[in-house]
């Protein structure tokens, strides 16, 4: 039998990077780009690897293309510390496991290192695959911990719970990562939101400015680790926010959510430092009128425009810098 499972990329709306630090974050999927795993029964277990994984090459400048587009890692790493996970977590729990191998392939068309969750994406349909190959039921709102021990604990990649939960939940989400819950529970607080109550919104990206999350998120972890007045004080305002936003799309006002991303990013200028060409595509979109913040860690951004009009502007501005601009498909086609 074949099993096929995807994940979608996703962008964070507003209250990133608090999540990896107790805060709030509202966030929803981008069906537009998606990873895809497929498993099926093979006579020995296999990992089989895809283009981010290549070792050969026609030239030099090859290697070097393929090196600044998905950088040293591929996607078999993931896979590999995914299906130990999961092996580890069913012996863990006493559920029992037929012995039949398998062969597991993925493909993606996550921009990669922008901030859009790529890793995350592969993992969680790679557990998605596992749980349908083993028949495992697992609590929705486990599974994202559960992902999200796979990259901190056995590849060391710094990341918080929110793109595990948004994809896994899908649509959009309101995430309150409260400490004390957690550390009952295993798990956050996680609310979903009606995806009309969103007021129009872009995503654009950039492959020219790629790099991992650890690139930022490993400085805000030592800074808030030593107990940072201005990046403690700063997680608790971007949860502030997430909380502000979560509120007025529950009571219809997301048209006027677009000041409130807009101070998430002044905010995050503010204590980090951030490439010259990520400053400029947020300038750029502000230039027509729209809000801007990061999707993530850098290389991509969300916002919120008023029109046809605007976005056609968003466009005229952004493309000439090699960013290209799109209206996320967050719902699946009816």
């Amino acid at each position: 039998m074949l099993f096929k499972k995807k994940a979608y990329a996703r962008a964070g709306l507003i209250g990133n990077p608090s999540d990896g630090y107790f805060g709030k974050t509202v966030s929803f999927i981008i069906r537009d780009f998606w990873a895809e795993v497929t498993l099926f029964e093979s006579p020995e277990l296999r990992i089989s690897p895809s283009e981010r994984d290549d070792s050969v090459f026609d030239s030099i400048e090859e290697l070097t293309r393929n090196v600044r587009q998905f950088g040293y890692y591929g996607g078999i790493r993931l896979l590999k510390a995914g299906v130990k996970r999961f092996f580890e977590y069913c012996q863990k729990n006493g559920i029992p496991m037929h012995d039949r191998n398998f062969t597991l392939r993925y493909r993606t068309n996550i921009p990669p290192q922008v901030g859009m969750a790529g890793s995350s994406a592969i993992i969680t349909a790679c557990w998605r695959a596992l749980m349908d190959f083993y028949g495992v039921e697992i609590p929705k709102e486990i599974i994202p911990t559960l992902v999200l021990a796979v990259e901190n604990e056995e590849l060391g990649i710094p990341a918080g719970l929110q793109d595990r939960v948004i994809q896994n939940y899908e649509g959009m989400v309101f995430m309150n990562f409260d400490r004390e819950h957690i550390a009952r529970n295993g798990h956050g607080i996680y609310e979903e939101l009606d995806p009309s109550t969103l007021p129009p919104v872009y995503v654009a990206y950039t492959t020219r400015l790629s790099e991992g999350t650890e690139v930022l998120h490993n400085d805000l972890r030592g800074r808030w680790n030593r107990g940072e007045i201005d990046v403690v004080s700063a997680m608790h305002q971007w949860g502030d926010l997430a909380q502000r936003v979560r509120d007025m799309l529950v009571a219809g006002r997301g048209r006027e959510i677009g000041p409130l991303l807009n101070e998430n990013f002044d905010l995050r200028r503010r204590i980090c430092k951030l490439s010259q060409g990520n400053v400029d595509m947020i300038e750029g979109a502000r230039s027509v009128g729209a809000s801007a913040k990061f999707t993530g860690s850098g290389g991509a951004i969300v916002g919120t425009y008023e029109d046809d009009a605007m976005f056609k502007r968003l466009k005229t501005v952004l493309e000439p810098m090699q960013v290209a601009v799109l209206k996320p498909q967050v719902l699946p086609v009816a």
